[in-house]
């Protein structure tokens, strides 16, 4: 039996405890359906050409866990923003754990998704903004809406600053390495509303399991997530994703974000960890006066592989987008930054920048980028462009004869280039942690106070 035909199979089971008559209902069975009509794409699929997506899709892969698995704090703790409080949503091999959570329903709805999702209470804001803003020809967003349970509800209502940030921790326990989860997050911004969201995703076990010039098991987990965010008039959403996984699991992305008029939404999305690592990201500007602001940094050695699609989709005038990715690429790991901007011929007076630069460490790694414009309009300001080189060596002879070790000397270069994506991180504990992934990441000491 096939992958496609396991999980199939497995939606009837998965739907037992559901209420039959809810939209959420509805919503599963068609998406199933439609999945097991398109199946999962392959490289003859111009989205997926770059990504061997089958190599971690097998049929020992299955979405029902054996048991729940208890963890210790002291193995977790480091994965948690340290020096801050903060509203936390930990979820374990894809279940919700609420030992280690912190939610409320206070002002905000801060909590897991599965207690939202059938009940009369919610069945409004259900109604009105879940799987609304989906790729409904996107397998993985297809399979990720047929089995959405579990997952973060964040619903921040008119007018109200958030008074900590969200952490939204999505835990490998490494128990069960045959898991395809399904975590789903449903994030509401109403107008005038603010708020700071961290997701990030870890692995408990030994870190860098895959040695140079090997394949993952076979039984590797693959974490399937979707992120619908709709931020309305006005607001100001700042939002975070770590991928700091092991080696040995991979990740599929989906998150879709709507703007309304006048608001600011920024996505950071830093990626260090994992075998196959796939980002989609979307951006949909519906108003005027929108800002979206999409920056990353990739790290990866070993046979990692991080694709990045980003998609801004300019449908109203006077808005803005700006777009920075970077990546480091070692030993025999590939990047890819596929980076679309849409502007519809309505669209007048934008202004939209993109930028992919890369550093290629060693003779083994690769990227393939494609930064691309569609314009329909005539009255704005886009550019796009990317690099690929190598370290700068008369930079790097330079610090060699002031006594730097060579090294530590491609340190400070390395960390230097990705350095300024970190500029428009504004949680200043977030920053510091980031900074000291990176130096861990290329491998030195880099002697000073981050």
């Amino acid at each position: 039996m096939s992958l496609k035909e396991k999980l199939v199979s497995s939606f009837l089971a998965f739907e037992l405890d559901s209420d039959i008559n809810s939209p959420v209902h509805d919503i599963r069975s068609k998406s199933i359906k439609k999945f097991e009509k398109i199946g999962f794409p392959d490289r003859k699929n111009e989205f997926w050409k770059y990504t061997p997506i089958k190599k971690v899709l097998n049929e020992d892969l299955t979405i029902f866990k054996k048991k729940r698995h208890l963890i210790d704090f002291e193995k977790v703790k480091d994965f948690f923003l340290g020096g801050i409080e903060s509203y936390k949503i930990i979820l374990i091999d894809g279940v919700y754990d609420p030992l280690w959570s912190n939610t409320t329903h206070e002002g905000a709805d801060i909590c897991i998704l599965s207690s939202v999702l059938e009940k009369e209470k919610y069945s409004e804001f259900i109604s009105k903004y879940f799987n609304t803003l989906i790729d409904k020809n996107e397998s993985f967003s297809l399979l990720n809406s047929s089995f959405s349970k579990e997952g973060a509800y964040i619903h921040i209502p008119k007018n109200l600053e958030l008074d900590k940030p969200v952490e939204i921790i999505h835990i490998n326990s490494g128990c069960e390495s045959s898991l395809m989860l399904q975590p789903r997050n449903l994030i509401i911004l109403e107008k005038g509303s603010k708020a700071q969201i961290v997701e990030s995703h870890y692995s408990l076990g030994e870190k860098n399991s895959i040695s140079k010039g090997s394949k993952a098991n076979h039984n590797d987990p693959v974490t399937n997530t979707l992120t619908e965010i709709h931020v309305e008039e006005n607001a100001n959403l700042d939002y975070y994703k770590i991928q700091n996984d092991l080696e040995t699991t991979s990740i599929i992305d989906n998150t879709y974000i709507d703007q309304k008029k006048n608001s600011v939404a920024s996505c950071h999305t830093f990626s260090f960890g994992g075998n196959i690592v796939r980002n989609n990201l979307n951006f949909y500007q519906n108003g005027s006066n929108i800002n979206s602001i999409l920056k990353g940094i990739t790290i990866l050695g070993s046979n990692q592989h991080t694709d990045h699609h980003t998609l801004v989709h300019h449908a109203s005038p006077n808005c803005e987008s700006h777009q920075e990715y970077k990546g480091i690429y070692n030993d025999k790991s590939t990047g890819v930054f596929n980076g679309k901007v849409l502007v519809d011929k309505i669209a007048q007076k934008i202004n939209a920048f993109q930028q992919n630069n890369n550093i290629l460490i060693g003779d083994h790694s690769s990227v393939n980028t494609k930064p691309q414009l569609e314009i329909f309009a005539d009255d704005v300001k886009c550019s796009h462009g990317c690099t690929i080189g190598q370290l700068d060596n008369s930079a790097l002879y330079y610090l060699k004869t002031r006594g730097i070790p060579e090294k530590e000397a491609k340190g400070l270069l390395t960390y230097a280039f990705a350095n300024n994506v970190l500029e428009n991180v504004k949680m200043q504990v977030l920053k510091t942690k980031i900074k000291k992934i990176i130096a861990n990441k290329i491998g030195v000491s880099l002697g000073f106070e981050l």
